[in-house]
């Protein structure tokens, strides 16, 4: 045909909006759902074929048809001239405004159909594009037209604001109590949260594989295309994972002051992702960061009190944080915190300040040019001597000798 590379131009440009283009030649046996499977799953009999057989002979040549059908759906139908063989080509569905829960309902009531097709209908709707600008859309078929029929003036654009077709519309609605469907969506509800709970758990328990497993499952069972915008949808679905390895961290013990500023930086970058790939990479390093977190910062096993002392240690190293001051912040006897502090970490509380503080000075000395002395007072220790001397204590080397050592593979 003459206009080919047009057709397959304006095709393009419909699945850029997330639009089906189907063709339908009278000959074939089989062919696409038309609706996507709307009238199917509202009446499992309906004969799609039966219906499109007929409807070639009752469309005009030269003529678009916009078809608005009484389920809120819209279409583009068209015969294409010059074809070998009588061809339909059809664009859609799609819809022009969101369609309310009322509607839905509405739906239900006039088609008297079970209560367990609102999900479905619902579904339906979120996963169906919403074209809000239909302007653009039409032009893109009226530039179609000119080189499918020669002119603007060879051909006619028709809306039609009534059912599809008779075949395609006047279907027998039975209400359908199937409790095989109710039990399927049941199951369905049910796996989708033994995944969330899974995740929750290895995620709480630092289980990083175990989690990345979970994440594929995960991702197979919440993806809700909830508009036109494919990367939009991803970003949604990156937040409410955002939002459940929240929750994770939370389980396994980890202070919320750590949660908030790990949750905070990965909602940046959700929102500036800017493809599907750096989302789905995202989504495999909040995984990874969050069991990571919960195994450097999980707090199960401490009493209150400790786990008060703990959470101090890490918000501010350059805080005052001997014995004597934690014991007055806290109102208790220090002998009493000194005792149980070493018995439930192990250490005593000096030990443990300056492990963290050498272990955040080793940091800033693989991370940045920062002079030595203010890495000391960065740590907590503006006596630079001492501080010297306490990194020797746990490393070996000052930490001039450890800065040389690491700098040529910097």
């Amino acid at each position: 045909m003459k206009y080919d590379a047009e057709l397959q131009f304006a095709e393009k440009l419909a699945q850029s909006y997330y639009l089906s283009v189907n063709y339908y030649k009278k000959s074939q046996s089989e062919i696409h759902y038309p609706d996507k499977g709307l009238r199917k799953m509202i009446n499992p009999a309906t004969n799609y074929l039966e219906g499109l057989r007929n409807l070639p002979i009752r469309l005009r040549d030269n003529t678009i048809y916009r078809i608005a059908d009484s389920f809120h759906c819209v279409y583009l139908f068209f015969l294409l001239p010059d074809a070998e063989e009588m061809t339909l080509a059809w664009i859609g569905p799609y819809h022009i405004q969101e369609i309310t829960q009322k509607e839905i309902l509405a739906l239900i009531q006039t088609l008297s159909l079970s209560p367990a097709k609102i999900a479905q209908l619902q579904k339906y709707y979120e996963d169906l594009p919403l074209i809000r600008n239909e302007g653009n859309l039409l032009n893109i078929f009226i530039v179609l037209g000119f080189y499918m029929w020669g002119s603007l003036d060879n051909f006619s654009i028709e809306n039609i604001s009534l059912p599809l077709s008779d075949e395609l519309d006047s279907l027998h609605y039975e209400g359908n109590n199937d409790p095989q469907e109710a039990l399927l969506s049941m199951r369905l509800l049910e796996e989708r949260y033994a995944t969330e709970t899974k995740l929750i758990q290895a995620v709480s328990q630092g289980q990083t594989h175990k989690a990345e497993m979970m994440l594929n499952n995960f991702t197979r069972l919440q993806m809700e295309q909830r508009t036109t915008d494919i990367l939009r949808n991803r970003k949604n679905y990156t937040v409410i994972l955002n939002t459940l390895l929240r929750k994770a961290a939370e389980a396994g013990a980890v202070h919320p002051l750590h949660i908030d500023s790990l949750s905070s930086r990965f909602a940046k970058k959700i929102e500036a992702a800017v493809s599907i790939a750096s989302i789905d990479g995202l989504c495999k390093e909040m995984v990874h960061k969050y069991c990571l977190l919960v195994k450097n910062h999980s707090m199960k096993g401490y009493s209150l009190l400790v786990r008060k002392v703990l959470t101090m240690i890490d918000a501010d190293l350059t805080a005052d944080l001997s014995l004597r001051a934690q014991a007055e912040l806290l109102n208790v006897n220090s002998s009493y915190l000194s005792t149980l502090f070493k018995k439930e970490t192990g250490a005593t509380l000096t030990e443990y300040v300056n492990k963290k503080r050498v272990e955040h000075a080793i940091f800033l000395l693989n991370t940045t040019n920062l002079q030595i002395q203010s890495i000391a007072q960065h740590c907590g220790i503006p006596d630079v001597n001492y501080f010297t001397k306490t990194f020797k204590k746990y490393i070996g080397k000052t930490p001039k000798e450890y800065r040389d050592l690491i700098t040529p593979y910097k």
